[in-house]
């Protein structure tokens, strides 16, 4: 088993987010006030010293304000010599006088700037990083990278080999508890180190041709379960995260589940053949001598060198290695291949439910399974289409840089619905005499598998209750590296009466979008294919078509790219497609079948570029 791989990051933030408003007590805004500035190193050596004191190296992120800063510039060359620290460049940080000056703007996320200021703007900071310590970095990072800057950075400084590149699911429930002012929208992406594509950089590259250049780490490790339903800025290994989230006994001070989830993270090695990684990446203003989240600077304080202990404590016993960016980027690409998976059987440890998730996530997809909805896709990323979506001003994209989905029980529904319409999920029902049950109903459990190079969720066994028949059902979901597909099987294990039929219906109901609000599905075409099938422009009408024995019922979607059919395993199963209306804006792809006892039954669900 390999080690736990750890990245510990921190910028010195001349100016961080936020606490100029704080430490200004009300002034007039002044991002070069002295105490602001004094106040922001002071903390970026606390967190530098309690790092080294527990025996972890750091990547240090030169901010370009504090370039402009002897001090800082020195501290990250003597920490470069004395610890083997690695002195790297964030491009978050720009605010500063020199940067207001000569951009006379207040925006700081280099992603929203137009290309033409995002290429100025790197070769400012670069150039200024030059000056200052005689080389270019080999480490780069934002809260969110598009690939048009990224493909600017590689060609132009083609020492930059890693890059803090997105924050999961950082999209509209961080932006509605932010009381929608948090225009930071880029949900879809990986949650664990991936190469990005040249094309996209949420969507992980499937070949050296597509190789953007780096290796690319989250903004930050997250609960994959507690930040997909609720707001990700309260649950991540960032001990701040924790407090912001309230997560801690406000008496004690004590937090069990900041240590959980960093526990859970070096769980993940079960899946990824013997790999585990974590992150912190942290700057000044979350250690505000003021006290931030409700809690005071000696929490805050008390939080984050509780967090550098326990993974101290992890590498004292062998369990952990600590690695700066670089190193780490050259470790991932020795370990990692393109095709290989990114897998997680996820649990809730907050909530004290039973709930339980998988995530996958490779170049052609990535998908959630919610075993809370018997095994329902509630979460479904076209990865295959490589999505070229350009952001920032003077695109079509200024803020948003999400990777649309397919799939999305948050921002579409999932099975818990209305009294009317559709959500997005992909599932299935059974019917017998008139009565209908979707397995989104059964509750279960998974356990995860490989065999050669696929990856296989074996679920417990539902009973499905009919008023005179029940159904036992197993249900295995298959994810064959590099296929493009998930295959997903319908055991019948047993029934109370051995001669009885049901019918099967495996179902996807889906749309496409990166928010909560509807998008034109005008242009969509749905198909059954084979001899006699039937085609449907969509145009809200809500009609359907079928065909037994269809080779495929598909749609493609040309605003995403996307094509995405379901094929079956039986000629004698029925394909279907429908049609959505204005107030459910679906559609719907899927197979009926007769079942009988000890009959299996499988469907595939193929995703693929519509040129």
């Amino acid at each position: 088993m390999d080690k736990f791989v750890v990245n510990i990051i921190h910028r010195p933030e001349m100016v961080p987010e936020y606490a100029e408003k704080v430490t200004g007590h009300g002034k007039a805004e002044d991002i070069g006030r002295k105490a602001l500035l004094t106040e922001s190193l002071d903390i970026f050596k606390t967190q530098q010293r309690l790092a080294h004191e527990n025996g972890l190296k750091t990547t240090i992120q030169m901010t370009y304000a504090s370039l402009f800063n002897e001090e800082a510039v020195a501290l990250a060359k003597e920490h470069h010599e004395k610890y083997g620290d690695e002195i790297a460049l964030s491009l978050l940080g720009l605010p500063c006088k020199e940067f207001r000056e000569k951009y006379n703007t207040k925006d700081f996320c280099i992603w929203m700037f137009s290309m033409e200021d995002k290429k100025s703007i790197v070769d400012d900071v670069f150039g200024k990083f030059y000056d200052m310590f005689g080389f270019y970095p080999e480490s780069t990072g934002s809260y969110y990278m598009d690939a048009d800057l990224t493909n600017y950075i590689k060609e132009k400084y083609p020492s930059v080999k890693c890059a803090v590149a997105t924050c999961w699911e950082e999209g509209p429930k961080a932006y509605h508890t932010c009381n929608n002012s948090w225009y930071t929208l880029f949900d879809g992406g990986p949650w664990n180190p991936w190469i990005p594509s040249k094309q996209n950089t949420h969507a992980p590259a499937a070949n050296e041709e597509e190789d953007s250049g780096i290796v690319a780490i989250p903004h930050l490790s997250r609960d994959l379960l507690a930040c997909y339903d609720g707001n990700g800025s309260n649950f991540g290994t960032h001990p701040q995260n924790v407090l912001r989230g309230m997560i801690y006994d406000s008496e004690t001070w004590e937090y069990p589940y900041l240590y959980n989830l960093i526990d859970q993270y070096r769980s993940l090695e079960k899946y990824n053949n013997g790999y585990a990684y974590n992150m912190m990446f942290v700057g000044p203003g979350w250690m505000n001598k003021m006290g931030r989240w409700e809690a005071p600077y000696e929490l805050l304080e008390k939080s984050y060198s509780d967090g550098c202990a326990y993974y101290g404590k992890l590498k004292k016993e062998g369990k952990l290695i600590d690695m700066t960016m670089a190193e780490f980027a050259d470790y991932y690409r020795e370990k990692k291949g393109y095709t290989e998976p990114e897998c997680a059987l996820w649990r809730d440890i907050l909530y004290g439910s039973d709930k339980q998730i998988f995530w996958y996530c490779d170049p052609y997809m990535r998908a959630c399974v919610n075993m809370d909805q018997g095994g329902a896709i509630v979460d479904l990323r076209p990865y295959a289409a490589k999505l070229e979506w350009p952001v920032g001003i003077g695109t079509k994209h200024v803020q948003d840089a999400s990777y649309p989905f397919l799939i999305q029980e948050k921002y579409r529904a999932g099975y818990f619905t209305h009294y009317a319409g559709e959500g997005t999920v992909r599932s299935a029902k059974l019917s017998y005499n008139g009565e209908e049950v979707d397995l989104c109903l059964c509750r279960t459990k998974a356990h995860f598998s490989q065999e050669g190079n696929t990856r296989i969720l074996t679920l417990d066994p539902v009973e499905i209750a009919f008023y005179d028949l029940t159904v036992k059902l197993q249900t295995k979901i298959y994810f064959e590296e590099g296929s493009s597909n998930i295959k997903i099987e319908r055991d019948i294990l047993e029934m109370s009466n051995p001669e009885a039929k049901v019918q099967l219906n495996e179902y996807m109901v889906a749309c496409y979008g990166t928010t909560e609000y509807p998008e034109n599905m005008t242009g969509i075409t749905l198909k059954c294919e084979g001899a006699g099938g039937e085609e449907i422009a969509y145009e809200y009408k809500c009609r359907e078509a079928e065909l037994a024995g269809a080779d495929a019922v598909s749609a493609v979607i040309p605003a995403i790219e996307t094509k995405v059919s379901m094929t079956s395993s039986d000629k004698s199963a029925v394909g279907y497609v429908k049609e959505g209306y204005a107030f459910s804006p679906m559609f719907t792809l899927g197979y009926t079948k007769t079942i009988s006892d000890k009959e299996v039954f499988a469907t595939w669900l193929n995703l693929e570029k519509a040129n």
